[in-house]
């Protein structure tokens, strides 16, 4: 049993699952952004050129709801809530092109990096620049290099 403790930390610890549980937690907290954003900004605008119901508004009734004489609900209507599904969907949608953007964006970053490296790549396989040629020597060296020549002669 210890063992199967010991491999489930290691299991638990490594970066990877970490990340994921930081990515979890951030696309919850994004998820609400954009239920947020389809409530309360696009909702109300789709329910104004709708003529003003509201999405969760919109439903087929398949069996009414049954009053007593008091007016006291007996029997619940039996309904099919499509709204709060377009709604569900809307929502989706957002989170998806979202994230296609996001990751469109880290591919296209790769995509950069990788072509400076195989560039740098490349720089340094090519042939390496000839070294400059050494200076000319100046007269008073020419000179002097005349001189030594003639005294090694007389010796």
């Amino acid at each position: 049993m210890k063992k199967f403790f010991e491999e489930f930390k290691k299991f638990a610890m490594r970066g990877n699952v970490i990340d994921l549980a930081v990515g979890v937690v951030i696309g919850g907290a994004f998820g609400k952004i954009t239920t947020s954003i389809v409530n309360d900004i696009i909702m109300p605008v789709v329910g104004m050129l709708t003529g003003g119901i509201a999405f969760e508004d919109w439903k087929i009734v398949l069996k009414e709801a049954v009053l007593d004489a008091e007016g006291a609900v007996k029997a619940a209507e039996v309904a099919i809530r499509y709204g709060n599904t377009i709604a569900i969907i809307l929502d989706f949608i957002i989170v998806a092109f979202a994230v296609f953007c996001i990751v469109k964006a880290i591919n296209a970053m790769h995509a950069k990096a990788e072509e400076l490296r195989k560039k740098e790549e490349e720089e340094a396989a090519a042939e390496p620049p000839a070294p400059p040629a050494p200076p000319e020597p100046s007269a008073e060296e020419k000179l002097l290099t005349e001189i030594r020549d003639l005294l090694k002669a007389q010796k």
